[in-house]
């Protein structure tokens, strides 16, 4: 005899609540925390936050407040289920929720809206001379495509390397180790596509 099933069929669950478990996940893969690192930058317990991410918890007012403030968001920006508004979704040049990354070395700004699941990333990077965007292997099967804007870069996969310069493009595995250094004496601004399978 099979035993009978507790969980809430889907059509039973919150549609904002699977948003929010979408959301946290995604925010968190894009800024490539590990759940212990939100947990540290949230105060949200690391098993909380899975349940979250899972869409096996539905959380509390506080604790969607506490996540929003950890990726540096207001509640209304988290919350806000795409397509709610507007066809039009834009990404704000001086939208803070947006910048990845920023250092003496490096500074990433992610162009594409923030609360979507998707299989396609795009940033802009900005490297200073000398600076360089080391990455451990993502996905098995994804992959990144480059163009360069400004400036001379080389770009790194695993063990083939390929120089270029301002208008060059260039594609490659990101399974693997992978860089994109700056070659040049000026500041290299490229914009980065990343697929995963």
């Amino acid at each position: 005899m099979s035993k009978r099933r507790t969980t809430p069929a889907i059509s039973d669950r919150d549609p904002l609540t699977g948003h929010i478990s979408g959301r946290v996940k995604s925010l968190r893969q894009q800024r490539g925390w590990s759940l212990e690192q939100l947990s540290a930058a949230s105060g949200v317990s690391r098993s909380m936050l899975s349940q979250i991410e899972r869409d096996a918890a539905n959380p509390t007012l506080a604790v969607t407040c506490k996540i929003a403030q950890a990726f540096s968001m207001s509640l209304a920006d988290f919350v806000e289920t795409p397509g709610a508004s507007s066809g039009i979704q834009v990404v704000r040049a001086d939208d803070p929720a947006h910048l990845y990354r920023s250092d003496a070395d490096c500074v990433i700004r992610t162009l594409s809206p923030l609360h979507l699941e998707k299989d396609v990333e795009l940033y802009e990077v900005r490297l200073q001379p000398g600076g360089a965007l080391r990455s451990a292997p993502h996905y098995q099967g994804t992959r990144e495509f480059l163009t360069v804007e400004q400036g001379r870069v080389r770009v790194v996969s695993h063990e083939d390397q390929i120089d270029l310069g301002r208008g060059d493009s260039a594609s490659y595995r990101a399974d693997v180790s992978h860089a994109i250094e700056n070659l040049g004496k000026g500041e290299a601004t490229i914009i980065l596509v990343v697929i995963y399978q």
